[in-house]
């Protein structure tokens, strides 16, 4: 295998990596608190809540669209697996990011009666985040494949795994957006979120540990990349690091602090990214499909990643400039709309 051929699917898994991770930690915290909605029924405090994410919620799901169509130029054989085995969870996805997008823009205009769009809003933040999980489930608990393509059942994400995923990702979600209101409001909001927090945290730890034990248990080939020698070693700084993140978190809930809850938040995700990326590295389509089988021709890679490297640090200069232009406390009157 020549260079160009080895490093070029490297380097899309790592754009198409940092393109998923973006988006789980941007439009997560966002999906979070549309899983907040139904435990918050006063108006007042969901105006302030949406308008904590009014300059920045449909920006963040350019991340999506870059992940996904990353894998479709860069690698069109997993792609062509991967959609129609998990179309359904994706099609319910798109309806539930849908779903809350119509709601965020409606719930204003119709105002005092926007009952609907509150729910809309809430359950479309609660399928689309279920879904997601599923999706992750459902891709690691791997795809049944006869000569390169999907050889399942539309149902086969239908699974206890995946089903638990969803439900995991939901409460991590909602301790994302738990984080962020400590660090974007005040008040009673702001109160109610650092104490919902402190269980979500718990919740989510547990969830950890069973994907942890779960998953080497089920799948061989994870459990070999985790507990044989020396790769016990190398891979022991992950749960060191997680621990660590965990315990900021619950200090800064408990201390008082208004930024270091969300950062370790943040840190918790990007660390269970890493562990679920480091037991399927390098199958793109676990159990078989891997990078380079999975990768299109490299004129492909080369034309496409072209557009990429221009528009990429464009992209992340202008999401940092929205951040940093609506920093500080969103307060019951103030926002975007």
């Amino acid at each position: 295998m020549d260079q160009i051929h080895y490093w070029l699917p490297l380097v899309w898994i790592a754009l198409i990596g940092t393109a998923v991770a973006l988006y789980v930690i941007l439009d997560g915290f966002d999906l979070g608190l549309g899983i907040l909605f139904p435990f918050t029924p006063e108006e007042e405090r969901r105006d302030v809540m949406m308008n904590s994410v009014a300059p920045f919620w449909d920006g963040n799901e350019t991340w999506l669209v870059l992940g996904g169509g990353g894998l479709f130029v860069a690698f069109p054989l997993a792609y062509s697996i991967i959609m129609p085995a998990l179309y359904l969870p994706v099609i319910l996805m798109l309806l539930g990011l849908i779903a809350r997008g119509v709601a965020f823009e409606f719930r204003w205009t119709a105002k005092p009666s926007h009952q609907l769009w509150d729910n809309a809003f809430a359950w479309g933040s609660i399928v689309a985040s279920f879904m997601q999980g599923v999706i992750l489930g459902g891709l690691l608990q791997g795809i049944s494949i006869e000569n390169g393509r999907f050889a399942g059942g539309p149902f086969d994400w239908f699974a206890p795994f995946p089903l638990f995923t969803g439900a995991s990702l939901v409460v991590g979600y909602a301790l994302l957006g738990t984080t962020w209101l400590v660090m974007k409001t005040e008040g009673e909001l702001a109160d109610n979120a650092r104490r919902w927090a402190q269980y979500l945290l718990f919740a989510v730890l547990v969830i950890m540990a069973v994907v942890s034990l779960w998953t080497p248990l089920v799948f061989e080939r994870i459990a070999d990349r985790w507990f044989s020698w020396p790769n016990l070693a190398y891979l022991s700084p992950i749960p060191l690091l997680t621990a660590a993140a965990a315990f900021a978190c619950w200090y800064g809930l408990t201390h008082g602090r208004e930024v270091m809850p969300f950062l370790s938040a943040v840190a918790l995700f990007l660390l269970g990214f890493a562990g679920l990326a480091i037991s399927n590295v390098p199958y793109l389509v676990p159990p078989s499909i891997t990078f380079w089988e999975a990768a299109a021709v490299p004129e492909s890679q080369l034309f496409m990643l072209i557009g990429v490297l221009v528009m990429l640090p464009l992209i992340l200069g202008y999401t940092v400039f929205v951040y940093w232009s609506f920093r500080g406390k969103v307060r019951e009157g103030e926002g975007y709309h």
